[in-house]
């Protein structure tokens, strides 16, 4: 069982190694209890209760702090701001021939429509989401409600 333990260890401290986050070290703190037992000629339900009590405890107790210290944090910047805003053609926005922009919070952007319609100069938008550096529109509430008075 020594050799067993020894080779589990390195097993998960290799796959530790090789990838980004946290992901076997408890298994492999698990195997070093049992292969310390193992050399202390201990039984082998200890050898395998020490693997899965220290495991466990070493996971309960540290993954909720590496998930809070090590997850990525989605920081807004200063584009996000613009999203769900109503904005004004300033550049006929048509798909196809790739062109369009939109004013909208203060900046000027290049935007895509949404569902593929051409959107002309003058109209009202609302901002959907950022691809890239384009700005991705759909006609705005109020713009609809209004073609759909005329």
């Amino acid at each position: 069982m020594i050799i067993f333990w020894l080779i589990a260890l390195i097993v998960f401290v290799v796959v530790e190694a090789l990838t980004v986050g946290l992901v076997s070290i408890w298994f492999a703190i698990g195997a070093l209890a049992a292969f310390i037992s193992a050399l202390l000629k201990a039984k082998i339900w200890v050898q395998i209760t020490s693997f899965v009590v220290l495991t466990a405890a070493t996971i309960i107790i540290t993954r909720p702090l590496a998930k809070k210290y090590l997850a990525p944090k989605h920081r807004p910047t200063n584009a996000d701001r613009v999203l769900d805003m109503v904005g004004v053609v300033t550049e006929r926005i048509d798909n196809l021939s790739e062109t369009g922009s939109v004013h909208v919070g203060g900046r000027l952007w290049r935007a895509r429509s949404e569902d593929g319609t051409i959107i002309e100069v003058g109209e009202k938008v609302r901002s959907i989401r950022i691809e890239g550096v384009k700005l991705i529109v759909s006609h705005s509430e109020a713009e609809t409600a209004a073609k759909a008075l005329k």
